[in-house]
Order: structure tokens, then C-alpha cells, then sequence
């Protein structure tokens, strides 16, 4: 699938801001083999007075900005054509979780798509022992780690309530866990710290889903969304398979990669400090649109 992506971010300010400095990860990726980026722009108003573009450890695309004249809103806009092509789900050859274990040993490795980077507790996904207990429901005697993993990701698509007032950026798995309620980040953060504890590794990818308006409506522009969803290492032989637990399927060709991390922490679509009184409102607004031919 081909797919234009246009991504606006807008603050505006109760006062004039003395200036800021932002990270922004925003930009699609290229993944060899899944999704390749044909173009992409980012803009930023008012235009800083610095701007330098990078990667960070995970080899995310990272533009970092500097502001340093009064301003009462700040606009980043990103447009892309983005063509995505995941492979179709093979033959589960993935091991038990105690096979897993001694898999992730014999890996010596340090490079940021590294298992042993993606084990322990982060900001946003705690390992914790009841979520650690409810995830273990999903791997009886004789699952695999892939089947396993799907299985968890269903029950939390079926037990858990999307309400996007629930929670924040800031709500950690733990919390939304007892809440039984949240949006796509939490349920993400959720299923990596139920895996985590169980010691399957597990991060967090940022991007954006295509939505379909229900039959007989319109879709309606702004309405998509960024979106986030789970990367689980399945053994040396399966890799990392990736799953939504919001939609309750694996990631398809609707799913499109801004970033990974361990948690939302390492990939927020922007991060940073400004110099300013009173408050701030933000507003966002996606559109994911299929191009035909």
C-alpha cells in the first residue's frame, strides 16, 4: 500500500513565549523489506533559528530546533508518501519461553535492535507482578512465544476499554493496568511490561494506523491518528514480530513505522522546554490517505 501522510501539530501559548528548543520525531522510516519512504518534509512555524537533523540510538529520525524570538504558537507540520509492504505471517517457529531464555543468553550483541536493550523496566513500562501474573495466563504449557504473544494481545483487546480520557501521556502500565482502561499507548505499555516480566523482550513503536470510516460515513480529514503498538523478539529464527493490542491483529500494511523505543518516552512525537508564563493548549491533527496505482 501506498499511503500520503499529512501529520500538523500545533501549540498555542496564553502568552508569548521567550523561546524553546524542541525535539521532533515525526519523520517515517525506512525499513528494508517493509516500508520505504518515496518523500517527506518537515516544517516548523515560526522557522527556528536553529535547526540540525540526526539520529538518535534506535536510528529514529530526530530534528531538533531552537527558538529564540517571542512567539505565541509554534506549528510543525510533516507531509510524507510513504509505500508499505509487510510480509505476509510465516510458519510459527518460535520457542518456548524457557528456550527463549537461553536463546536471548547466546546473544552478544549491543546494536540498538538488540533483544537485551528491550528486558528490563523503562519509565512507562514497569515490570509488575500482577500485570507479569495476567500475561502469564496467556502462555500455557507447550505455547510459543509468537502464540503466546497473539494470545496476550487479543485478551488485552478484550479486556481493556479504549477511553480517551482515561489516562495521559504520563500514565504508566501499572496504572492503566488497575484502570482497565486507556488508548493505544497504554495498552502497548501494557503488553510490553507482561512480557517483560515473563522475560520475552519487548518495545514500543510509534507511528501511524489508516482508519476506516463505518459504512455509509464519510471519512472525515484530521480524523486519523498517531498510533502505537508492540515489537516482540520471537527467537533467533522469527525475529521481531510486531502486534497491536488496541485493534487486537498483528501490525499490517495499514500500520506505518515513525520509531521504536522501549517506551513512548523514547519516541514522543515532540519533547522540550520553552520559557514562558501560564498555560498552553495543543492540538493534533492526522490523515492517512491510500493512493491508488
Amino acid at each position: 500500500m501506498q499511503y500520503d501522510i499529512r501529520l500538523s501539530i500545533q501549540y498555542e501559548y496564553d502568552y508569548p513565549v521567550g523561546g524553546g528548543r524542541h525535539l521532533v520525531r515525526v519523520l517515517p522510516l525506512n525499513i528494508a523489506g517493509v516500508q520505504r519512504v518515496v518523500a517527506a518534509s518537515l516544517a516548523v512555524t515560526p522557522a527556528p533559528a536553529e535547526r540540525s537533523d540526526f539520529s538518535d540510538f534506535f536510528h529514529n529520525h530526530v530534528t531538533s530546533i531552537a527558538l529564540k524570538k517571542p512567539h505565541d504558537e509554534l506549528d510543525v507540520r510533516m507531509s510524507a508518501r510513504v509505500m508499505v509492504n509487510r510480509p505476509a505471517p510465516s510458519l510459527d517457529v518460535s520457542p518456548l519461553l524457557p528456550v527463549l531464555g537461553e536463546e536471548l543468553a547466546t546473544v552478544w550483541s549491543l546494536a540498538p535492535d538488540s533483544p537485551h536493550h528491550f528486558t528490563t523496566s523503562s519509565d512507562h513500562a514497569g515490570i509488575d507482578e500482577a500485570i507479569t501474573a495476567y500475561a502469564r495466563a496467556s502462555f500455557p504449557a507447550r505455547r510459543s512465544v509468537e502464540a503466546g504473544s497473539e494470545a496476550l494481545c487479543n485478551r488485552i483487546n478484550a479486556d481493556f476499554a479504549y477511553d480517551t480520557k482515561a489516562t495521559t501521556v504520563a500514565t504508566s502500565a501499572a496504572d492503566a493496568f488497575r484502570l482497565k482502561r486507556g488508548v493505544c499507548q497504554d495498552f502497548s505499555h501494557i503488553m510490553i511490561a507482561g512480557l517483560r516480566g515473563l522475560g520475552v523482550p519487548a518495545g514500543y513503536v510509534s507511528g501511524f494506523l489508516r482508519t476506516i470510516p463505518p459504512p455509509g460515513k464519510e471519512r472525515l480529514e484530521g480524523a486519523d491518528a498517531m498510533h502505537a503498538w508492540v515489537r516482540v523478539w520471537c527467537g533467533h529464527e522469527s525475529g521481531w514480530l510486531e502486534f497491536d493490542p488496541t485493534n487486537g491483529m498483528r501490525a499490517g500494511d495499514d500500520h506505518i513505522t515513525v520509531g521504536y523505543g522501549r517506551d513512548y518516552s523514547d519516541v514522543a512525537p515532540i519533547v522540550g522546554i520553552v520559557k514562558m508564563t501560564g498555560g498552553q493548549a495543543a492540538k493534533q491533527s492526522v490523515d492517512v490517505v491510500p493512493v491508488e496505482g
